[in-house]
């Protein structure tokens, strides 16, 4: 059976993903700061990972054999405003959780998804794309995830020549702890859409940044 790694898989898009890859009998792999009763009730391997301890998440693909995808969807809002020192260092909290340590779980697991000609997968947003910005504000959330999309963007260049597929995935206005009850989608509705990208995605959409509906989202 085919292996996924999904960070910040406790609650909502994360744990909606680790249960949709359960019920298809993929060997899931879930990580988060704390579990939680849904998450230990799929019966997955559960890890626990902050994202904010760099030197765990570097070290963490050294406890994997073999990786087929990685969903590297943990995030973080961060400050709405950065009007002061203390919300600046709150942006740069944003910054480790949404840009660095993504990369950084990647590069850990780099060789045993070369290994499987697999999938490397970022949960970003539109709010990251620069070209779509049009109202403003959330500067913490919106520089990360653009710093986000550029490194992943590298990432796949990088590893082109090794048969990896890198993309970033938007989730759409998602009915979570972030997106709100408000929010048009259901968490099993955008995942099984981005489930359906993942699986089309071949080496000419690597590097690419896409919806969750697979239309592609200008950077």
């Amino acid at each position: 059976m085919p292996t996924v790694l999904i960070t910040g898989a406790n609650r909502g898009i994360g744990l909606e993903f680790a249960r949709q890859y359960a019920a298809q009998g993929w060997d899931v792999i879930a990580t988060a700061r704390e579990s939680s009763a849904e998450l230990e009730s799929l019966g997955v391997r559960i890890e626990q990972l902050d994202m904010r301890d760099l030197p765990a998440v570097e070290r963490f693909g050294s406890g994997i054999d073999k990786l087929d995808l990685l969903v590297a969807n943990a995030g973080t809002y961060g400050p709405r405003q950065v009007e002061s020192a203390e919300q600046g260092e709150g942006w740069a909290e944003t910054f480790v959780v949404n840009s660095i340590a993504p990369f950084l779980i990647a590069r850990s697991v780099v060789e045993q998804v070369a290994r499987n000609r697999g999938k490397l997968i970022a949960i970003s947003t539109r709010m990251g794309s620069i070209a779509d910005n049009d109202s403003g504000g959330f500067i913490a959330y919106r520089s990360s995830k653009a710093a986000l999309n550029a490194a992943w963007r590298s990432l796949a260049i990088d590893t082109k020549g090794r048969g990896i597929v890198a993309a970033v995935l938007h989730p759409g206005w998602v009915q979570t702890r972030m997106g709100g009850q408000s929010a048009p989608l259901r968490p099993d509705e955008s995942v099984a859409g981005m489930r359906q990208v993942i699986e089309r995605l071949g080496p000419a959409q690597s590097g690419g940044f896409f919806s969750h509906d697979g239309s592609e989202i200008p950077w």
